[in-house]
């Protein structure tokens, strides 16, 4: 079942006086469940087709749907409101309001929901407990570490149940080692359970996970199947490799 249909999608803006085509009539339909890789240099598109289908920005042409809704076609309210019950977005630069404790951050997109503050907070403790933060509930962002803080920032974009999340880069800014475990829990936590990723990066490392790789090319959004099959043997090398190792480690003990 498609979760997103993109038909026609075109978007472009005005750079010293001369228009620039970012998406040039964009077709194409995302499953549910599935977690859709999108690859591209810095500048590519990326990060302009998330914020087209979360309803941040605005479409010049086209239509895009998000699970049989028409997002193009609703005011900047309608869509805030849309965004706010059935999408999760987790950005770059974690995007935590300072002044707020970690709990505050990942109850208030429930709260938001009109939910009250004592469900809110149970519902927001519980999600920290599930990223390994719970002990961190009254802490404020600023004392966290960087994938600390991207673990956060994952409860808070999963806390009200959304069926589409939307990730920008949400690596960039974390050591590989870090990026490697908030990778591994955001598929956790959302792939897992059947919800739709749909992942903005540059990374390579990602590939071998994708169920779906995607690549920006002059505007256009072209299915990359032959990178696709490499990561599936990658993946496949590397499974096998560690299904070795449990059962050389099971054999020894």
């Amino acid at each position: 079942m498609s979760i997103i249909k993109i038909c026609n999608l075109t978007k472009q803006y005005t750079e010293a006086e001369r228009a620039r085509v970012v998406l040039n009539q964009v077709d194409v339909d995302f499953v549910a469940g599935e977690f859709i890789v999108l690859l591209g240099p810095s500048g590519s598109g990326k990060s302009t087709l998330i914020n087209l289908i979360s309803g941040v920005d605005e479409v010049d042409e086209g239509q895009i749907h998000v699970n049989g809704t028409n997002v193009t076609m609703l005011n900047e309210k309608q869509r805030t409101l849309f965004r706010r019950d059935h999408i999760g977005i987790v950005f770059q630069s974690f995007n935590l309001i300072p002044t707020l404790t970690v709990l505050e951050n990942v109850s208030l997109p429930y709260e938001l929901q009109g939910k009250s503050r004592k469900e809110a907070s149970q519902r927001a403790q519980a999600m920290l407990e599930r990223v390994g933060l719970g002990d961190r509930s009254a802490s404020f962002p600023d004392r966290l570490s960087g994938g600390q803080q991207q673990r956060v920032a994952i409860a808070r974009a999963l806390v009200h149940e959304p069926l589409v999340v939307l990730a920008d880069e949400p690596t960039g800014n974390l050591d590989r080692k870090t990026s490697e475990e908030v990778l591994s829990l955001l598929l956790e936590m959302t792939r897992g359970v059947g919800k739709t990723l749909l992942m903005a990066t540059h990374s390579m490392d990602i590939i071998p996970l994708a169920d779906r790789i995607y690549r920006i090319d002059n505007g256009q959004l072209v299915e990359d199947t032959e990178r696709l099959k490499r990561g599936a043997l990658l993946r496949a090398e590397l499974e096998s490799q560690m299904h070795a190792q449990i059962a050389a480690h099971m054999e020894h003990s």
